[in-house]
């Protein structure tokens, strides 16, 4: 089942070609994963940008028709500011208690605007309840507070449609679905799929269903979802296509059979949720998670979303952005010493694994001669190695030959800044490639690679020629990607330059 990709460049010896593994899919896979899929928008990223632009955009209607009317008359009044951000503040709270800040009730017209509408106008009552008790109703311009409804109500209603347009539009290019394939092709699937199907809100785009067995208990289509491969296939599927949730239709007590195909796709970035609506076994309700009606018990969960990923993004463009031009002269010098010191461009540029096992190309300033040079990594660099230039050493050996990766955060956004360190697609240990020396070495695929990161800043880094080098460097990795946030990103930039001074013994 496995088969070669094309050579790209004979190994160092010459003698013959470095390959890159690939797992043969089944036709029906083969024209899935050929369909153009847009990228996901979070439904928790979009409900949290519609309340603050609620809040902001109501803020501003008030304020500038108290600007343009009442204090023009009467003299500024920090009352009237503060009273403005408070019925702001009390809308958004009574549009979530309304139910309103949904991506499915975004879609809708009627309901939404009937809820929106009734909760403006609570929100007016109540403040005029408590402008009457307060005593000060009598100092509340009435011709401010009338335009304020009236106008706000507008700017309501034409955001909600301008919103409805953008969100039927993200519907119909695949953006807020949720793609998602089934493990089980049999009664249980299909019951499954029947389901999910018979519910007019849901997100879910079935794929298909991936099934070990080749008998009768395995259908070749599972109500009308058809059976795209084996479990074994799933990982080189879900790297070539968007899939975003994985759903077994195995019931509990098929423990070993479930342990057994957990133990390949964790490595995924993706949720992994074990179906219950077949299952005798009860738990508490709190316990569930829902598809709908459809209980499912939480397995595994991808990492770094919704607003973990937002936080995370808008970190390396800031941050990166300012590195880049910090650090601009010393990029400058450095490229300076490599163009002198040998010919052969300044850049080099390598294929190494990035996000989800996907090929990416990374920069770095060439420390190597140009006629040695090793996009693929076929030979491990090691101390005193011949191919490696005089500036490449110390470029090397203080790592400023991996500044030009900053391109590759601010521009191309396949880095980031902080995270494990992308391998080279053909890294290997003695004669074994990485993935083959250490169990579970993809799951560090799960997010995006970085310049500097956890096991770095611990010594691991430099020449791997020992097992436990790779598989300290898969574990810190691992810790990093479980315990992310973004004070944990800011220590690790902060301790590089440090770690780069005292732990720099196995960098050649």
């Amino acid at each position: 089942m496995i088969e070669a990709a094309a050579a790209v460049k004979l190994d160092s010896a010459g003698t013959r070609p470095a390959v890159e593994r690939r797992r043969r899919l089944s036709p029906a896979a083969l024209a899935v994963t050929n369909q153009k899929v847009r990228a996901a928008y979070s439904p928790i990223v979009i409900a949290g940008a519609v309340r603050v632009a609620d809040f902001v955009m109501l803020s501003l209607v008030g304020i500038a028709l108290y600007l343009g009317y009442v204090a023009r008359l009467s003299g500024f009044n920090w009352q009237y500011i503060a009273a403005i951000l408070g019925m702001a503040v009390t809308t958004v709270i009574c549009f979530q208690a309304a139910d309103i800040y949904q991506v499915q009730v975004f879609r809708g017209q009627l309901r939404q605007m009937t809820r929106m509408i009734s909760s403006w106008a609570f929100v007016f009552l109540l403040f005029i309840g408590a402008s009457f008790f307060a005593k000060v109703g009598g100092e509340v311009s009435r011709l401010w507070l009338s335009s304020f409804f009236f106008t706000g109500l507008a700017a309501l209603i034409t955001g909600r449609m301008i919103l409805r347009s953008m969100v039927r539009r993200w519907g119909r290019e695949g953006r807020l679905a949720r793609r998602t394939i089934v493990v089980g092709s049999d009664h249980s699937g299909e019951t499954l799929i029947e389901a999910l199907r018979v519910q007019d809100d849901s997100d879910l785009d079935i794929l298909g269903v991936f099934d070990d067995r080749n008998d009768t208990r395995a259908f070749d289509a599972c109500a009308g979802a058809p059976k795209l491969g084996k479990v074994d296939d799933i990982v080189e599927f879900a790297r070539r296509t968007r899939v975003d949730l994985v759903l077994f239709a195995l019931p509990i007590s098929a423990e070993t059979r479930i342990l057994d195909m957990l133990k390949k796709l964790w490595v995924l970035p993706v949720d992994i949720r074990l179906s219950a609506h077949t299952n005798k076994l009860r738990f508490r309700p709190r316990s569930y998670s829902y598809l709908g009606k459809v209980p499912t018990l939480d397995v595994f969960e991808a990492p770094i979303t919704d607003w973990d990923q937002v936080m995370k993004s808008l970190f390396d463009r800031v941050v990166g952005s300012l590195l880049l031009v910090l650090l601009a002269p010393v990029m400058a010098l450095v490229a300076l010493a490599v163009k002198l010191d040998s010919p052969g461009p300044v850049l080099f540029r390598q294929k190494r694994f990035g996000f989800n096992n996907e090929r990416i190309d990374v920069f770095k300033f060439r420390s190597m001669y140009h006629h040695e040079a090793d996009p693929l990594a076929t030979k491990v660099v090691t101390k005193n190695d011949p191919r490696v230039t005089r500036v490449g050493r110390f470029i090397r050996k203080t790592s400023l030959d991996e500044l030009p990766q900053l391109f590759n955060v601010v521009f191309a956004r396949n880095l980031s800044l902080v995270g494990p360190r992308p391998h080279a697609v053909q890294g290997k240990l003695q004669s074994r490639l990485f993935d083959e020396a250490v169990d579970g070495y993809f799951a560090r695929h799960r997010v995006k690679p970085g310049i500097t990161g956890w096991a770095q800043i611990n010594g691991w880094r430099g020449e791997i020629d020992n097992e436990e080098k790779i598989q300290k460097r898969v574990e810190f990795d691992l810790y990093y990607i479980e315990n992310w946030s973004v004070l944990f990103d800011l220590y690790i930039l902060l301790k590089t330059p440090i770690a780069l001074l005292t732990r720099n013994e196995n960098a050649y």
